[in-house]
């Protein structure tokens, strides 16, 4: 576990899935988004997590997106699957299905919408720990799912299961991931998933941060990790504080809207989504591409 710790940690990206105009899944643009992201010295990729609109892929675009990117990568950072679900069983079946050779952990986010208890989270990580093949990253993020793991259940997971590593923690209470940094083995790993908190959660001891922003701005979101991580919050709070306000823009109507939006504008990929979700405002595209415009020194 301590080879993972090392690999899992600094600046990872929840990557987008690039539409083209048909709805397609746009292998080009997936080709050119991986390696920029690579090329501004990303940590780890994550692949087919929430950001890359997973509820509205096919099992069988998912297998093929898998397949393209480990191309694409060719082994050059290590790649994170997410995969989840508010079915157990269901999980289950995705673990015999997609070939997860290249793939150093799972990222498995809580059940969302049946609200599992506590004993629920417990059972169905329980589930998923002795039957897959990976090491699991818990990703918790209740204002998407309504669920709250709480310190307790993460703490309980960590301790009775080996391949239950880390957690993506995305609940935006500090003193929530302080209780679980305390409380988890030393070894576990604790992610920022939030990006307007990903400074402060390094500097209570989080290792990395897995982003939705790096998706179009890698190398300066790369670089304010790496300070943050080498102690020098102050700095590393200056570019926080400069990406602050599209970090917000790029949130406010919803994820991944806003970043498709922004990587649209920069031309990395089209500005397409899958329904339910659909393309930002245009009012909301012109704030982003001014936003972009006057700060431009930073992509």
């Amino acid at each position: 576990m301590v080879d993972l710790k090392n690999r899992i940690s600094g600046h990872g990206v929840a990557m987008i899935t690039p539409f083209d105009n048909d709805l397609k899944v746009d292998f080009d643009s997936t080709t050119k988004v991986v390696d920029n992201l690579i090329d501004n010295k990303i940590d780890f990729l994550v692949v087919l997590g929430t950001t890359s609109e997973s509820p509205t892929l096919r099992k069988e675009e998912k297998r093929d997106i898998i397949k393209h990117i480990i191309s694409v990568n060719s082994n050059r950072v290590p790649l994170i699957l997410g995969l989840g679900g508010n079915s157990t069983q269901n999980v289950l079946d995705d673990l015999e299905y997609y070939d997860l050779n290249s793939f150093d952990a799972l990222l498995s986010v809580t059940p969302y919408y049946n609200k599992p208890s506590q004993k629920g989270l417990y059972y169905h990580y329980k589930s998923i720990a002795i039957n897959s093949p990976l090491p699991i990253i818990l990703y918790n993020v209740p204002h998407r799912t309504g669920v709250n793991i709480s310190p307790h259940t993460v703490y309980k997971l960590a301790n009775d299961f080996e391949n239950i590593v880390g957690i993506k923690e995305a609940s935006n209470d500090i003193e929530q991931a302080k209780e679980i940094l305390n409380s988890c083995p030393s070894d576990f790993i604790v992610l920022s998933g939030d990006d307007q908190h990903a400074v402060k959660m390094i500097s209570i001891g989080a290792k990395g941060w897995i982003s939705v922003i790096g998706n179009a701005m890698p190398k300066l979101c790369s670089k304010m990790l790496n300070l943050a991580l080498d102690g020098d919050i102050k700095n590393a709070l200056i570019f926080q504080n400069q990406i602050s306000t599209l970090i917000d823009m790029i949130f406010s109507e919803g994820n991944p809207t806003g970043i498709k939006a922004l990587m649209n504008i920069l031309e990395l990929c089209k500005n397409n989504l899958r329904l339910p979700l659909v393309k930002t405002s245009s009012e909301l595209y012109e704030k982003i591409r001014e936003e972009a415009i006057s700060n431009q020194n930073l992509f």
